[in-house]
């Protein structure tokens, strides 16, 4: 009885799937995500030859995004990503336009989980009119009053694409510990901003 009483993520261990539960987070809020998450996204969005990897994490969506032959260019607070010559260490959220050295990208990532509002709105700051902003993002993003007043009322994506299929995000990258805990009980989509977009969000389907 103690686990029932005693341990917030019980149902979780009970439906063999892992929520991330606020208590249980990684400290940096390093959670690596499935490469397959970019093959998906590819076959239904058209990117800009440089792209932005602005929470790059160990690169497991960099990586594949250059398996499909684009030029990455990969940031985080921390360095996990082996030496790609195009890494820089950014604090993304103090970045200003002036200090970045890249042009004609769009920005795709995994943004950190408490600060994914605030990531989506510097990366609309940061990328030229026409571009996009591709955010790996829990379907509940879609609730909240702070992020319809400070976002989707201002800048509303151009579409959502949620997965049919759960994809993984492994804390500290440890997908073979989550696949033999269950896998994920969350469900996630790209949610997709093209800069200076104003019409209707649509969804579709992965």
């Amino acid at each position: 009885m103690k686990d029932w009483n005693g341990n917030g993520n019980s149902i979780y261990k009970t439906l063999g799937a892992s929520n991330h539960t606020d208590k249980e987070r990684e400290e940096n809020d390093y959670y690596a995500t499935d490469p397959v998450a970019i093959d998906k996204l590819l076959k239904v969005e058209k990117l800009s030859y440089t792209v932005w990897e602005c929470a790059c994490g160990a690169g497991h969506l960099s990586n594949r995004l250059r398996e499909h032959h684009h030029m990455v260019f990969e940031s985080d607070i921390i360095k996990r990503v082996k030496d790609s010559g195009l890494f820089a260490f950014y604090d993304f959220l103090t970045i200003t336009k002036s200090s970045v050295h890249i042009e004609d990208f769009d920005i795709v990532t995994n943004p950190p989980y408490k600060y994914a509002k605030e990531f989506v709105l510097k990366a609309l700051d940061l990328v030229e009119p026409g571009h996009k902003v591709c955010m790996f993002l829990k379907l509940t993003f879609l609730e909240g009053k702070a992020r319809l007043q400070e976002l989707f009322s201002k800048y509303p994506p151009k579409k959502i694409w949620v997965f049919s299929e759960r994809v993984m995000c492994a804390k500290n990258g440890n997908f073979e510990g989550m696949r033999a805990g269950g896998g994920s009980a969350v469900a996630y989509a790209w949610f997709i901003w093209e800069k200076g977009y104003k019409g209707e969000t649509t969804i579709g389907w992965l």
